[in-house]
C-alpha cells in the first residue's frame, strides 16, 4: 500500500513551512502538547507518518532523528488552562505556543484539523493532515513523544493510575484508580465524565436519630384502616453503556 504521507500537499506553499499538530486532547488527565516542525526536504528521516500509526519504538527512533535535523518546538497548555478555556481553545493555545517557540517565523503554517489558531500568520488547516502531510506528521511525532514522556514522569509522582502506559487516557485501569484513589490535580475536572466520576463518589451523609427510652420499639398498629395496595410494574431502561 503506497504511503499517503508525503510532501505533495506542501509543494504549493513557500518555505520555510511549518507543520503543527497536537497530542492529548482526549485523555482524562495531563496537559495538551503541540509540536511544530520545519523539515529540510533534502535531508529528513524516512518513515515519517502519523504518530498514531507508528509503534512506540519506531516513533521514538524518528523523534531522535527529527530533533537533530529539523527546526522544531513544543507548546503546552496546562490542565488549569484546559479547565478554564475548554479543550478546544487550550489546543489552539498549545499550537500557537509551539510555532512561537520555533525561534523563526515560518512563511506558512499547515495545521492538523479543521481550524487554525487565531494568529496573524499565513496558515491552512488540513483535516487528517497528520496522515497526508509529512511536516504535520513530523510535528505529531514530536508532540506525541513529548507528551508520553511527560505523563511517564507524572506517573511517578501520582502512582496507581497507570499513566506510564495509558498516558492519561480513560482505560479501565485509569477509571478504577480514579474511583478508588480519587482525582489528582492533573485530572481535567471540566470533562463531564471526570466530573461525573468525582460526583458519583460523593454519597449523602445518613443521619440516624436515637430512639428514646420511653418509646416502644414494638410495632404500632396503624391508626387508619388498611388500604388495598395495587401492584404495578415499572419498566426502567438501562442507561447506555459508557463510550
Amino acid at each position: 500500500m503506497p504511503r499517503r504521507c508525503s510532501f505533495k500537499l506542501e509543494l504549493d506553499y513557500p518555505q520555510p513551512l511549518a507543520g503543527v499538530d497536537e497530542a492529548g486532547c482526549a485523555p482524562l488527565a495531563g496537559p495538551v502538547v503541540a509540536g511544530a516542525c520545519i523539515l529540510d526536504r533534502s535531508k529528513f528521516p524516512r518513515g515519517i507518518d502519523d504518530s498514531k500509526n507508528l509503534p512506540i519504538e519506531k516513533r521514538e527512533a524518528l523523534y531522535a532523528k527529527l530533533v537533530k535535523c529539523s527546526a522544531w518546538a513544543v507548546g503546552i497548555a496546562s490542565v488549569e488552562e484546559i479547565d478554564q478555556l475548554n479543550i478546544y481553545w487550550a489546543r489552539m493555545l498549545a499550537m500557537a505556543r509551539a510555532v512561537e517557540a520555533l525561534g523563526l517565523e515560518p512563511a506558512w503554517v499547515l495545521v492538523d484539523g479543521n481550524a487554525c489558531p487565531k494568529w496573524q500568520r499565513p496558515s491552512k488547516a488540513i483535516v487528517d493532515g497528520d496522515a497526508k502531510c509529512r511536516s504535520i506528521a513530523a510535528a505529531s511525532i514530536i508532540a506525541k513523544v513529548t507528551r508520553d514522556r511527560i505523563m511517564a514522569d507524572l506517573a511517578r509522582e501520582y502512582p496507581g493510575y497507570g499513566w506510564e502506559t495509558n498516558r492519561g487516557y480513560g482505560t479501565p485501569e485509569h477509571w478504577r484508580a480514579l474511583h478508588a484513589l480519587g482525582p489528582t490535580p492533573l485530572h481535567r475536572r471540566s470533562f463531564p465524565k471526570v466530573r461525573a466520576a468525582i460526583d458519583g463518589d460523593k454519597q449523602p451523609e445518613l443521619v440516624f436519630e436515637e430512639i428514646g427510652t420511653s418509646e416502644s420499639s414494638a410495632p404500632h398498629t396503624p391508626a387508619v384502616e388498611s388500604i388495598e395496595i395495587i401492584e404495578t410494574q415499572h419498566l426502567v431502561g438501562l442507561p447506555p453503556a459508557a463510550a
